[in-house]
């Protein structure tokens, strides 16, 4: 595993993310294109307190530095729960940005770990390095979520025709 090429991939990817989400305010960050979709400001929330509270926890777990078990963790529940819709994207933005560098230098400080050390968590084995991995990838598809956001707001804006034109999605 090339810790280095992960942490700098997760770097590249919260500026990424900042850059996505640039210029919005508030109120375009609070719509949501139907009610079952995520809004702006609530992917946003759940990357920060995914940030903190899941992937770093977990790992710091599986490498005996923290817990021994996982604790329950509702990434889902939370978006209501704890309001992320009611909050303003400038600082939630910033707290993920911080947590993000928290996290990149928390990673790089660790030294030699084993990346191979196995967690049975309730829906199979995991090992520390695929977790670390899913970060990573977790990123990624929330960008992809931010994409579709930005598509549908487009579309809703000016009237898109399904992006015939502009091609399809």
């Amino acid at each position: 595993m090339n810790l280095e090429a992960l942490v700098s991939e997760m770097e590249q990817n919260g500026r990424a993310i900042g850059a996505l989400v640039a210029g919005l305010g508030d109120d375009e960050a609070r719509w949501r294109p139907d009610p079952d979709s995520w809004s702006v400001l609530e992917v946003v929330n759940h990357l920060l307190d995914e940030e903190r509270e899941d992937f770093r926890p977990r790992i710091d777990a599986m490498l005996g530095r923290g817990a021994e078990v996982w604790f329950p963790i509702d990434p889902e529940g939370w978006v209501s729960a704890r309001g992320y819709n009611q909050r303003a994207l400038g600082p939630s933005l910033a707290g993920f940005l911080a947590a993000r560098a928290e996290s990149a230098g928390w990673l790089r400080g660790l030294g030699e770990v084993d990346w191979e050390v196995a967690y049975e968590a309730p829906f199979g084995s995991i090992r520390a390095g695929d977790v670390l991995a899913a970060w990573a990838a977790h990123d990624v598809l929330h960008m992809r979520q931010l994409v579709e956001l930005k598509w549908a707001a487009v579309r809703e804006a000016v009237g898109v025709d399904e992006g015939r034109y502009a091609g399809v999605w």
